[in-house]
């Protein structure tokens, strides 16, 4: 799977799992820790912890990919999943407001998502 992919599995994955307020962001040519970074926010700690849990196991039943670490996942306000060119951040709203990072990385594109998200 490219990188791409492995994004994009991810976003179907915390939608179906009711993630909110989901974002993609091309961070290639801007750093060097990756080319994507998957954004989410959940209700709670245990949505957050529930949301990691399953991009985890459904990316390792659809491609036996692991994640190199996962940080955050005792007090489930931040986690963030590094996929090596694929980082996943999973955030409670008020952690997320606060890091804000869709301002920090505004020179990122955004990549469109809306195919991939279940309708209302």
């Amino acid at each position: 799977m490219t990188s791409l992919e492995i994004a994009k599995a991810i976003v179907k994955v915390l939608d179906e799992k009711k993630g909110r307020d989901i974002q993609l962001l091309d961070i290639r040519g801007l750093s060097t820790l990756g080319d994507y970074f998957v954004l989410a926010t959940g209700g709670s700690n245990t949505q957050v912890k529930a949301l990691a849990d399953e991009v985890d196991e459904q990316l390792h039943k659809m491609a036996e990919l692991n994640p190199q670490r996962i940080e955050g996942l005792q007090n489930a306000e931040w986690v963030l999943m590094d996929y090596d060119d694929v980082m996943v951040h999973i955030f409670q709203e008020e952690p997320r407001n606060f890091y804000n990072l869709e301002r920090l990385w505004n020179d990122a594109p955004r990549v469109d998502i809306s195919d991939l998200l279940i309708k209302e």
